[in-house]
């Protein structure tokens, strides 16, 4: 007996203090205007300029006004690009924007 009664005052504390942590009552969130037909966010689709150089054609694509990748296409070769992984300014040459990742496609068993 001596030890259930400070099982129920431990209890007794429990509830009440998760009884003032619950809220009151909820507020329905206001509802969202529909974005209008036909006009995309234009600050996260990518803006791009091509620049044609005598030698080479550059794509450079910006998103908000930040360059983060060229496509470099000489005229006579392969192209390839020039991206900035880190957002620092510095590009990395790349032959094609493959990544290597290949995702294993086993099959474990068909049904």
């Amino acid at each position: 007996m001596s030890r259930i009664v400070p099982v129920l005052c431990l209890a007794g504390l429990v509830s009440a203090a998760y009884a003032e942590d619950r809220p009151k009552a909820l507020e329905p969130l206001p509802d969202l205007e529909p974005a209008p037909a036909g006009q995309p966010d234009s600050g996260l689709e990518p803006q791009i300029t091509i620049v044609q150089k005598s030698d080479e054609k550059v794509e450079e694509y910006r998103i908000r006004g930040r360059l983060y990748k060229m496509k470099v296409t000489p005229k006579t070769g392969k192209p390839y690009w020039l991206v900035d992984d880190r957002g620092d300014g510095q590009f990395i040459r790349s032959d094609n924007l493959d990544s290597g990742l290949r995702v294993p496609r086993w099959v474990i068993r068909r049904f």
